[in-house]
């Protein structure tokens, strides 16, 4: 699948290590917490280009990644830090957002 230039969307987010299994990544995908290109990945399936841009939702944070690479394998989290660009906005706190108002 690598030398198409795609990869399934829970093989990825698992490689990557944004999740802790590729179970797990799966549902994530099923329930509606991860867009590519700001469109809703509907089925695990989904496939992932190089460029491609995803949104992740996890409990209480947003992650938003640029793939640079597509995973081979889940290695080690320096090997999985190289598979994406992180352009996450900087999280504040809900109580700073609160007291600035």
């Amino acid at each position: 699948m690598i030398a198409s230039g795609r990869q399934r969307i829970d093989k990825w987010l698992f490689f990557s290590r944004a999740v802790k299994s590729r179970s797990l990544a799966a549902k994530l995908v099923e329930a509606g917490g991860v867009r590519i290109n700001r469109e809703k990945a509907t089925q695990s399936s989904d496939s992932v280009k190089l460029g491609d841009v995803l949104t992740i939702t996890l409990e209480r944070r947003i992650l938003v990644y640029r793939v640079l690479s597509l995973g081979e394998r889940r290695g080690p989290a320096v090997e999985a830090r190289l598979m994406y660009e992180d352009l996450s906005p900087d999280s504040t706190p809900l109580e700073e957002d609160k007291t600035d108002s």
